[in-house]
């Protein structure tokens, strides 16, 4: 199958390198193009422009940072619904809020072209190991077939309704985990003046029940950062969080109402990016509030 992806982040990128990987012919675009190199090392074609790749795949696949980038990489100059959509199906696989895809996909029908939502739960390490978390938006029909694709991508992709409700379901599943990872910074700067091995104390945190099972995963590497020496490799970056956090705000002010403890997450979060700590991996926040505490952040 001819594939596209546009949008060569570490999520994007890896998604790409899955696909060579299970044999499908693979277009790739970035607005960089220096980040399709690798891809291209490995087999991959890259289109010139989003257009182009529309032109040249049955499919594209797009995983895009936020929706100023969404509107560029679909609606822009040479954008992916100026090219060959008709009849094509779009998968949209980028953290945006609800309202956002919908306006996505009235476009892209508009131009002939099926279209799919499809935000993950996972990093760089499950996006290459086809280890995703699916939560699917729109028509029975048009997932239907995206599903082939996203089987590729996901141990689990689940249509959750219509057009919007995948992009709910992601932001509602990444609230708890983005506020334990502040909670936990928090838990670790009370009993900063004990001195304890970060290793200890996260063990005992997962063998607990106010510990999330985030920490068997992650354990290791929060462990790290709280002694000052957490990873490099990133998988998922504390400007991304913050940018997530920020969505949740927004649809909940939308709807009506308040989220106070994610607000307040989100102001933390944005002292970690003014400190420098945006590009650092999610596994460095809950070493942020015990470092302020100390006044070393």
């Amino acid at each position: 199958m001819r594939i596209g992806v546009a949008g060569l982040g570490r999520m994007g990128a890896a998604m790409a390198a899955r696909l060579i990987d299970r044999g499908h012919e693979v277009i790739v675009w970035n607005r960089t193009s220096k980040r399709a190199a690798p891809l291209v090392a490995a087999g991959a074609k890259e289109a010139a422009s989003p257009a182009a790749l529309a032109d040249q795949a049955e499919i594209v696949i797009t995983m895009l940072f936020d929706q100023k980038a969404a509107d560029e990489v679909y609606r822009g100059p040479a954008g992916l619904l100026s090219g060959n959509v008709r009849g094509k199906l779009l998968i949209d696989m980028s953290t945006v809020r609800p309202s956002e895809v919908r306006a996505t996909a009235k476009a892209a029908r508009e131009a002939g072209a099926a279209f799919v939502e499809c935000p993950v739960g996972g990093t760089i390490g499950p996006a290459r190991n086809g280890q995703l978390l699916g939560f699917a938006g729109g028509e029975a029909e048009d997932f239907a077939r995206a599903k082939p694709v996203l089987d590729e991508l996901c141990r689990r992709v689940d249509l959750v309704g219509p057009l919007g409700a995948g992009a709910a379901i992601k932001l509602a599943i990444n609230l708890p985990l983005l506020v334990f990872w502040q909670a936990f910074g928090e838990a670790n700067a009370l009993i900063g003046d004990l001195g304890g091995d970060p290793q200890f104390i996260v063990g005992l945190f997962a063998e607990s029940s106010g510990g999330a099972n985030v920490l068997r995963v992650r354990g290791p590497a929060v462990a790290a950062a709280l002694a000052g020496k957490g990873p490099a490799e990133v998988a998922f970056a504390i400007a991304g969080i913050a940018k997530d956090l920020r969505l949740m705000v927004e649809e909940a002010e939308a709807k009506g109402f308040d989220l106070p403890v994610v607000r307040r997450t989100l102001e933390v979060c944005e002292q970690m990016v003014k400190a420098g700590w945006g590009d650092r991996d999610a596994s460095w926040m809950p070493a942020f509030w015990p470092a302020y505490v100390a006044g070393k952040a």
